[in-house]
């Protein structure tokens, strides 16, 4: 859960149309501040719950992993893998 000392590690927003964006029993831990998945670009290797669509894209609907107040860490310290990840793949 979101320590008192790390409010930038989460933020909620009740008042958007979409929220909560994915079905949760806990509306009230939801965290927002990684509303456009930065694992999104890691493809299969993302960790996350996630299928591909027909289309090729994948769908995250099942996903609930970035929108944990405690995955915060385990998410920006993937920051480098993703940057190399986009840096390669243009």
């Amino acid at each position: 859960m979101l320590r008192s000392d790390r409010h930038y590690a989460y933020f909620c927003n009740r008042e958007c149309e979409y929220f909560p964006c994915h079905p949760t029993d806990n509306p009230e831990e939801f965290n927002c501040l990684f509303c456009y998945c930065p694992l999104y670009v890691l493809g299969d290797a993302c960790g996350g719950d996630f299928k591909y669509l027909p289309n090729g894209r994948k769908d995250c609907s099942g996903c609930l992993f970035p929108h944990r107040p405690e995955n915060y860490d385990a998410i920006t310290a993937r920051y480098e893998e993703i940057a190399a990840t986009m840096k390669r793949t243009g």
